[in-house]
């Protein structure tokens, strides 16, 4: 099995800016405020959570194939 990336580059598509998070490696992360501008960042259509929307790096339970629930 493949090493699972923990930390993942968000970027906010309101003001982007960016700042590397960890990510939860046994839960999607649903909510996230950017530092910047305040905004409160939810997953888009289609995506299980912040980090599959914003970030680098998918979360680690997508990375792993177990999709989220």
């Amino acid at each position: 099995m493949a090493e699972i990336i923990r930390e993942s580059t968000l970027t906010c598509p309101e003001c982007g800016h960016t700042r590397i998070e960890t990510m939860p490696t046994d839960a999607c992360q649903h909510f996230y405020e950017c530092e910047a501008c305040h905004r409160l960042l939810r997953p888009r259509p289609g995506d299980c959570c912040v980090f599959c929307s914003y970030g680098s790096v998918p979360c680690p339970p997508i990375q792993q194939g177990q999709g989220c629930g």
